[in-house]
């Protein structure tokens, strides 16, 4: 008793914490990371350089990152979020003032020698600032429409900045994590089918104001075929990537789409496809399982959870991730149009891989914390 009510106070120290931790979580990401340097070493032809070897040295800074947020209390992670999010904001302007110009898009700031996406860190930032100011809210609080706005207008601020880079990927993604956190605080369901139903009518409109780039990638998923050289391309080559791995795949290293540099963007956005050239389908199913009971181990988190914070910081994650897997995998499959989305710790990326590891190390300190006492709820937002 005396250990469980030290626990809830968060007083137990390192030694405690460290044996609460999710070893199990941890040997999980450990797997995927491994999969993600046989992959990059794969894409750059059975050499550690210039891809796997970079991304082992990034993961184990990360690995040390996500440690030290899984040892910090999460209220204090709590305290923190509004003013993550004010950052977060701060570092999208940056980039819309003077960010990096890459592939017809302005989304990154150079740092010394590394490139950042302030977009990734600003998805996680997002789930924390909406977790806290739901957290304490009570379901009637909820119902009222003048409590929603400040909420709404967070998703909003980032997603439209987003955009504008211009990234619709990423937007897309930041906008559905934040309507998902909206519907587990409790926000009535038909609320969300008023939201879905103006979107349809906005359709025409947004289709409008896309840029070339982006309706050139619509027209070219509804038919590919239409430019097999040229726009049709890197779809094409996708899908004869995926089938000519077979059942058991053509062996490490033997692929040739991969090998003859037939295959876009193997080491990033299409690196699922490298997979499945070399291994097969039970490689790549064997991949998605493992990326599947990474997401269903941040649920569980969730679900274990004692207090509304933490629910919803493990469910925002969670979702974030299944999101990233789910566009990747009907990305390269042809399913749905090409949106440079890659696969958390496998692709190749600085920014998506420490972004990755920092929202593992929040989801951990969820897991570590999950019997910790919050204030009473119904105190936040003030009447």
């Amino acid at each position: 008793m005396m250990e469980r009510r030290l626990w809830r106070e968060g007083s137990l120290g390192i030694a405690g914490k460290v044996w609460q931790t999710n070893w199990f979580y941890l040997l999980l990401i450990c797997c995927l990371a491994a999969v993600g340097y046989v992959a990059l070493y794969a894409a750059a032809g059975g050499s550690p350089e210039p891809y796997a070897q970079k991304q082992l040295i990034r993961f184990f800074i990360g690995l040390v990152l996500m440690v030290a947020l899984a040892m910090t209390d999460i209220r204090i992670i709590a305290k923190w979020s509004w003013w993550l999010y004010g950052l977060g904001i701060v570092l999208l302007l940056v980039v819309a003032r003077y960010g990096h110009v890459g592939k017809g898009a302005q989304r990154w700031i150079a740092i010394g020698g590394f490139q950042l996406q302030p977009s990734e860190l600003m998805k996680i930032f997002l789930v924390l600032a909406l977790a806290h100011w739901f957290h304490r809210a009570s379901y009637e609080r909820v119902g009222k429409l003048l409590f929603l706005v400040p909420p709404a207008l967070a998703v909003l601020l980032p997603v439209g900045l987003i955009l504008k880079e211009p990234n619709l990927g990423t937007a897309v993604i930041t906008g559905t994590i934040g309507a998902a956190i909206f519907l587990a605080a409790g926000v009535r369901w038909w609320k969300f089918v008023l939201v879905i139903l103006a979107l349809g009518a906005a359709l025409p409109i947004a289709y409008h104001h896309l840029h070339d780039y982006q309706r050139q990638r619509i027209i070219t998923f509804l038919h590919p075929e239409r430019d097999p050289l040229g726009t049709g391309y890197n779809i094409i080559q996708s899908k004869i990537a995926l089938g000519s791995g077979g059942m058991l795949g053509r062996g490490f290293l033997n692929g040739s789409q991969g090998n003859l540099d037939f295959l876009p963007e193997k080491q990033t956005d299409f690196i699922f496809d490298l997979i499945a050239e070399q291994f097969g389908l039970v490689g790549s199913l064997s991949v998605l399982a493992l990326l599947l009971l990474i997401v269903l181990g941040g649920m569980l988190i969730a679900l274990r959870c004692r207090h509304q914070f933490g629910r919803l910081v493990a469910l925002g994650i969670s979702v974030d991730l299944f999101l990233y897997v789910f566009v990747n995998i009907a990305m390269v499959m042809g399913a749905i149009p090409v949106g440079g989305v890659p696969l958390p710790l496998i692709s190749y990326g600085g920014s998506v891989l420490i972004t990755a590891m920092l929202a593992f190390g929040i989801l951990m300190s969820v897991h570590v914390h999950r019997d910790v006492e919050f204030p009473e709820r119904n105190s936040w937002p003030p009447e």
